[in-house]
């Protein structure tokens, strides 16, 4: 994945945002896009480019409404990238393609998950 923030600007406009390009970095990348919808080839998977307002993001955990699994999921993450005792932060070390197995989290389950890629 390739980030870059953008200021994005029109007539008595200005919008701050975040583009990403899809370009696959490994397998797992790969297979993650592919699951979501943006073909099997990391060509094909480059071509696309998300487009988000920072003002619309959920950037809040409640943002994602009544979702469990997205809330928790992004309370994780948040709880990874303030971990500032730690150098690099724990976010940071995250690997893409990582499991963020919300039952874990919430202690329903004894051990993570592995990822649908490996089974």
């Amino acid at each position: 994945m390739i980030a870059k923030l953008v200021e994005i600007r029109d007539s008595g406009t200005f919008i701050p945002a975040l583009a990403v390009r899809l370009a696959p970095a490994d397998e797992a990348e790969r297979y993650l896009l592919a699951r979501a919808g943006y073909g099997t080839e990391p060509e094909t998977q480059g071509s696309y480019v998300l487009l988000i307002r920072l003002a619309d993001g959920p950037y809040n955990p409640r943002g994602h409404g009544l979702a469990r699994t997205m809330m928790v999921a992004h309370e994780r993450l948040l709880d990874l990238a303030g971990n500032l005792d730690d150098s690099p932060a724990a976010f940071d070390r995250l690997e893409s393609g990582a499991v963020v197995d919300v039952e874990f989290i919430l202690g329903v389950a004894a051990g993570p998950k592995r990822s649908e890629r490996l089974t």
